[in-house]
């Protein structure tokens, strides 16, 4: 029989390769379901994984994609190696979008090239003003700020929501919930004709960079990481652990609020009801997914940005359900969690003894 026990030390090997396993299950039980809902499941992992990179403009599409998951997945890892469990960077992507949206609207045709750094510079303070509420009742009223941050989302959707169905809806929209569209000179500039594909890229790339410039080569970044492995260290080596909460939560909420910022001011150029679409939480699978390192994120960002491609092809090509999506990064995640059992434990093929007989 197959038996865990512990090992002597962690896995450095399974530490890397549980998200490559944890990925080969959830393509074989997404084979499964293909089959189960009567889908031929080759022509289902194609629209997942072939479709979003067969041609220029399907990888611009990706990458688009990739690009929030992967700023706001770098601000959780901040968190998430501090030991401080912020699940609520939807509502700071929301949050950064609004902040960005206004700053946006005051443009008009006369508005000089500065309005685009102050869009993105308005969408990094409000995804931190949010966060900041979440660093501010943990710090003064020891609130949980798992259930601070995500009750945060929903308050965040709703001043969306009274915005774009209030003061700032278009009087020339034809009664849709929505803002103008911004002025050309108030939106993210791209990087190739006929693609999409915008400046938010090389930002997301430049902020996986420095964050692990901060993270492996800074004494702040040493401080957050030893918080968060021995709380009791840090405070003995007298590192702030209040220092290391409001650092940490702002970090991640600048990051969600510059995402926040880079999609309305890019491809959806104004503000709807339907901006958030679940990137801040889906970036924590990215994070996890990722190792919480830098490099590992940016690949696992990709990843995800195929699950929501692939789940929109599935929807229009294959009639498949929306939820799809959501099922496929729900198996990722529960596969990954799974997988790392094998970083600490391993399998062992263990002979058990045959049973004796009655009367021997």
């Amino acid at each position: 029989m197959l038996k865990l026990e512990p090992r002597p030390q962690a896995s450095r090997a399974w530490s890397y390769g549980s998200p490559v396993l944890a990925l080969a299950i959830t393509v074989l039980i997404g084979m499964a379901l293909f089959a189960a809902l009567g889908k031929d499941p080759v022509r289902g992992l194609q629209v997942f994984f072939w479709e979003p990179i067969r041609s220029s403009y399907a990888l611009g599409e990706l990458l688009l994609k990739a690009t929030p998951l992967l700023l706001i997945a770098l601000g959780l890892a901040v968190c998430f190696r501090s030991n401080i469990w912020n699940i609520g960077a939807e509502g700071q992507f929301v949050m950064g979008a609004i902040a960005a949206g206004g700053v946006a609207l005051l443009a008009d045709k006369t508005t000089g090239g500065w309005i685009m750094p102050a869009v993105l510079l308005a969408g990094v303070l409000g995804g931190m003003a949010w966060a900041g509420l979440v660093a501010l009742l943990r710090d003064r009223f020891n609130a949980s700020e798992i259930l601070v941050s995500l009750m945060l989302v929903y308050v965040a959707t709703l001043v969306l929501s009274y915005l774009v169905f209030g003061p700032w809806k278009d009087p020339l929209g034809y009664n849709f919930p929505q803002t103008k569209t911004f002025e050309k000179v108030a939106q993210v500039p791209r990087l190739l004709a006929g693609s999409r594909l915008n400046l938010g890229l090389p930002l997301a790339l430049a902020a996986a960079a420095a964050l692990w410039v901060f993270l492996f080569r800074t004494r702040a970044g040493f401080a957050l990481l030893v918080g968060g492995l021995a709380p009791a260290a840090a405070r003995y080596a007298g590192f702030s652990s209040r220092r290391t909460l409001w650092t940490a939560l702002l970090i991640s909420g600048g990051a969600a609020g510059l995402a926040g910022a880079l999609e309305v001011a890019g491809p959806v150029g104004q503000l709807t009801p339907y901006v958030p679409v679940g990137y801040g939480f889906a970036a924590i699978i990215v994070a996890f997914v990722g190792r919480l390192h830098p490099v590992g994120m940016v690949f696992s960002a990709v990843l995800m940005s195929m699950l929501y491609i692939g789940g929109e092809l599935a929807q229009s090509r294959l009639g498949l359900p929306k939820s799809l999506t959501g099922v496929f990064q729900g198996l990722l995640l529960f596969t990954l969690l799974a997988c790392d059992t094998l970083i600490a434990y391993r399998l062992r093929w263990v002979h058990r003894a045959p049973a004796l007989k009655k009367g021997h």
